[in-house]
Parts: C-alpha cells; sequence; structure tokens
C-alpha cells in the first residue's frame, strides 16, 4: 500500500468534506479516490467517514487519526527537505582550510558568500600550512580547500588558477624607493625576507629557482618568525620582502618587477572524485573572494614554470 499517498488523499477528503471537491483538487477520479479511502479503511480496520448524500464527516477515530496523518506528512515534507539540501550541498558539514595570510578581507568575503549559497551547512573552517593541507586532503580529513602552488599531493583535483604577482617592499628612505619597478636582478646581494619555508615547501624552492633563473642571487634568504619580524628587518632597511601588491605599512612602499616574473598561483582542490555540491558551492565562493577582493587574475601574466593543474569542473 502507498501509505503516505493514501494519507493525503485522507488529509484532503477531511479537509474538504466531500469526495467530489476533494478528487479535483487532488486531480484524480473520484471513484479512484472512493477506492483509495476504503482501501486506507480496510488496512487501518477503522470506519473514518459518515458517508452522506451531502457529503462526508469525520468519524471520532478519524478526527484521531487526522492529526497522526497530518503529523507524518509534516514529517515526511521535512525529511524530504532536508535530502535535498544534502544533494544540493545545502546541509551537512564541511571542513574547509586556508593557507596563512590568506587576509581577512578575503577571508570574510569567503565566510559570506559560501554561507549565503548553504546556509544550511555547518562550516568547519581551518588554517593550514600548504604541505599539512595538502596531505589532509589526501587522506579525506579535509574535504576542500584553498592551496598555493605548487600543491604536492596525488589524488587531488583543482579549480581554476588564479595568478598573484609579487613585487619588492622596501624601507620608504631606501634608494630605490622612488622608482616605479625593480629589476630581479637587481636584487641580487640583498637580503630577501620570504614567508616560513615550513608552510609552502614547494613554493618556496620555486621562487628560489625563479629567482636564479633570472639572474637573482641573494646575500641571504630569511625567514622570519612572524610578520612582525619581518616588517622591522624592512623598515630597518636591512631587508626587502617578496610579497603581493599590498597597503605598505609606515615607513614602507611597494614597487612591481619588471616582467612580473614572479607570482603566487591559487586555486581550491579536493580530493579527486569528492567534488560534491557543497565543494562546488565553496569553491565557487572562494573564486569571487580571491578574484573580488584578493585581487587576483585569472590569467598569468607570464606562462607558469609548472603546468597548470587539472580541473575537476569549472567555475
Amino acid at each position: 500500500m502507498d501509505l503516505l499517498g493514501h494519507l493525503r488523499h485522507f488529509r484532503a477528503v477531511a479537509e474538504d468534506r466531500h469526495f467530489g471537491r476533494a478528487a479535483e483538487r487532488l486531480r484524480i477520479a473520484q471513484p479512484s479516490l472512493s477506492q483509495r479511502i476504503k482501501r486506507l479503511e480496510r488496512e487501518l480496520g477503522v470506519t473514518l467517514f459518515d458517508r452522506g448524500p451531502r457529503g462526508v464527516e469525520l468519524t471520532p477515530a478519524g478526527l484521531l487519526l487526522l492529526a497522526e496523518a497530518k503529523e507524518v506528512l509534516e514529517s515526511t515534507a521535512r525529511l524530504l527537505a532536508t535530502a535535498a539540501d544534502l544533494r544540493t550541498g545545502r546541509a551537512g558539514t564541511l571542513r574547509a582550510a586556508v593557507p596563512p595570510e590568506l587576509g581577512p578581507a578575503v577571508l570574510a568575503a569567503l565566510l559570506t558568500g559560501f554561507e549565503s549559497a548553504s546556509p544550511g551547512t555547518r562550516l568547519e573552517l581551518r588554517e593550514l600550512p600548504v604541505a599539512v593541507m595538502a596531505r589532509e586532503l589526501a587522506q579525506h580529513t579535509v574535504d576542500v580547500a584553498v592551496v598555493r602552488h605548487p600543491c604536492p599531493a596525488a589524488g587531488l583535483a583543482f579549480g581554476p588558477v588564479l595568478h598573484q604577482p609579487l613585487g619588492v617592499l622596501l624601507a620608504a628612505g631606501s634608494p630605490d624607493a622612488d622608482r616605479p619597478e625593480l629589476a630581479v636582478a637587481e636584487l641580487t646581494g640583498r637580503r630577501l625576507v620570504f614567508f616560513p619555508r615550513a608552510t609552502a615547501p614547494a613554493l618556496y624552492d620555486e621562487m628560489l629557482t625563479t629567482l636564479t633563473r633570472h639572474g637573482c642571487t641573494p646575500e641571504a634568504v630569511v625567514d622570519p618568525p612572524g610578520p612582525d619580524v619581518a616588517g622591522a628587518l624592512v623598515l630597518t632597511g636591512s631587508a626587502v620582502a617578496l610579497v603581493p601588491r599590498t597597503t605598505p605599512p609606515p615607513g614602507t612602499v611597494w614597487r612591481p618587477l619588471t616582467g612580473t616574473p614572479l607570482a603566487w598561483r591559487t586555486s581550491t582542490a579536493w580530493p579527486t572524485g569528492s567534488g560534491g555540491p557543497a565543494v562546488r558551492l565553496f569553491a565557487e565562493a572562494a573564486h569571487q573572494a580571491l578574484t573580488e577582493h584578493g585581487g587576483l587574475l585569472p590569467q598569468p601574466p607570464n606562462p607558469p614554470l609548472f603546468p597548470r593543474p587539472a580541473m575537476e569542473f569549472p567555475l
């Protein structure tokens, strides 16, 4: 027996107190509706309606069962709505990760965008170094992440790669502060401030390779323990930092590199075959936040050193 269907028909007759009107609302033939109600009465072993020439009235048993029927139908509707939300990525829990120093404006836009697209989803967001992120993605303990390339992990799919050109942050009193741009080779003999290598070893090594390829041999590469130490080294003029375009802290200026040879490449990543609806919604929100609030570019200024990762779905 189609119990849910029979309960819907029972509710319609009970609300209209008339088989003909209920059949018209349900868009079925009246004899068919009458047979369905009789079948339900036989299955339940009770009489639901007192039938008369002008319509029907609920029996005492029918009145009691109508309240139960409504509760069953409402619970079923809630269950189906929850299942639909799960299918479309608008319910459940999503475990996500972002790299350090993504920026508060980008992160706020990402959170707002994802919450708007998937208001029923509980987002568990962590900040992780790229190497740790790649490992957790491969182990399926993170569902989706914003990663910087190279991302050394097999079995991952990627969203579109965005590019963020790097420039030089130097003290405002530096002899080069008034120049519109600097060539990479002109950084030879200087102390360069990078991000700590442990956060993204592959990217760190790629940057060193690119510097060498463009004729730069730094005096030293400094991995500061934190942003305050990095800022102090730049302010004192004892080092310059390679960073994306930013609002320079007081006492410093940011200048682009000639030909933009250095760039961070950023995308979303998820385990291959696990790009479900919630992952898609997060990837779309991240892509929008990175381009609109992070200033990342959809096309590289120069061809990247490494091939573009394959995409599982476009954004």
